[in-house]
């Protein structure tokens, strides 16, 4: 598998890299600011990475020559989340974003076919989205609302920690319609990353903004086959290693498994999202990045430069590569990264 990351080296420079399945550096690409995730395109060359929060430019990248093609300014008054999906004919990317002068939370939508022009803009009804996916039925957007207030002018200081409203939402990628929002149980559990399975089944990784000696739940699940939400009812033993903060989901195309992690943690764990059965806990220091790898193993990485691979099958994470950068939270696969 390629992959494609944000990373940051030994002295703090900012890059995207690119590495292919054999573990060879193929580019790494200077950035202004650090970025966060990023999203490839269905039956294209075209990655893009998103700056982390607050930041304000997206790039695209060509996967075949390794090359930027593009590096997009949010414009006036917004900056980007880190996150976003392409439509399923790989014409429109669809991008989280934040208002900062008015602090509502919006998805963008750009036409990839001209040149990543704006199309228009989907009003959130809140603050803060953060990961979306598409779901299988290629028509509806899975949105985590996170809840928290940014601003550039303050970089990541959270503003509004007192009156927070995450949410999980699902929008009309065509109309922007929000045609359901489920709420957290708690309104500082800042929902923040999500994967979704093939048959529509929603994971939802929280960050809990509250008193860090308390265990709320972290992980949700929405069944949207029948709109049942619900969150994990796992025991406190289970939550504590998780130090009320996830990173990266993503499950699998193949098995019923998930992967989460959990970076202040060093720990990933591997889920039943079927039943929300907890199936290994593998430890991995800095845990951030994930992607599902084969038939149902996992690959993540570490903050401290290493690459990894999960199976439910062990307890145990197997070295796949080392690397002298600092892998940031996410992965994103490529396709291509020729020499």
């Amino acid at each position: 598998m390629e992959l494609i990351s944000a990373v940051d080296d030994d002295a703090g420079q900012h890059y995207i890299t690119g590495v292919d399945r054999t573990g060879k550096t193929r580019f790494q690409i200077p950035v202004a600011e650090r970025c966060h995730g990023g999203c490839a395109q269905p039956h294209g060359d075209h990655v893009v990475i998103f700056a982390r929060r607050p930041g304000r430019l997206m790039h695209v990248l060509n996967t075949r020559t390794g090359q930027r093609e593009h590096s997009i300014h949010a414009g006036d008054g917004f900056h980007y989340y880190g996150h976003g999906v392409y439509s399923p004919d790989a014409r429109y990317l669809y991008v989280t974003m934040n208002n900062y002068v008015t602090s509502a939370g919006l998805v963008r939508v750009y036409d990839a076919h001209d040149g990543y022009s704006v199309v228009t803009d989907y009003d959130l009804a809140g603050i803060g989205p953060h990961e979306l996916r598409l779901h299988p039925d290629g028509n509806t957007l899975i949105v985590a609302l996170g809840g928290i207030e940014t601003h550039p002018d303050y970089d990541r200081i959270k503003l509004n920690l007192d009156r927070m409203e995450p949410a999980l939402i699902l929008m009309d990628r065509h109309s922007g319609e929000i045609i359901a929002r489920h709420v957290p149980s708690h309104h500082q559990l800042s929902c923040r990353h999500l994967d979704v399975s093939p048959e529509g089944i929603v994971i939802a990784g929280y960050q809990y903004e509250g008193p860090e000696w308390e265990s709320p739940p972290l992980i949700a699940r929405l069944d949207t086959r029948t709109g049942a939400f619900t969150e994990l009812d796992w025991p406190v033993e289970e939550l504590l290693p998780l130090k009320n903060y996830t990173a990266s989901i993503a499950i699998s195309h193949h098995t019923p498994y998930a992967v989460v992690t959990a970076p202040l943690g060093g720990l990933a764990l591997i889920i039943n999202y079927q039943t929300g059965e907890v199936v290994q806990r593998v430890m991995v220091k800095d845990v951030a990045g994930a992607l599902p790898y084969g038939e149902q193993d996992f690959i993540v990485s570490s903050g401290l430069g290493g690459v990894f691979v999960l199976s439910p099958d062990r307890n145990q994470a197997m070295a796949h590569g080392k690397y002298p950068v600092r892998w940031d939270n996410h992965l994103t696969p490529g396709r291509y990264l020729s020499a």
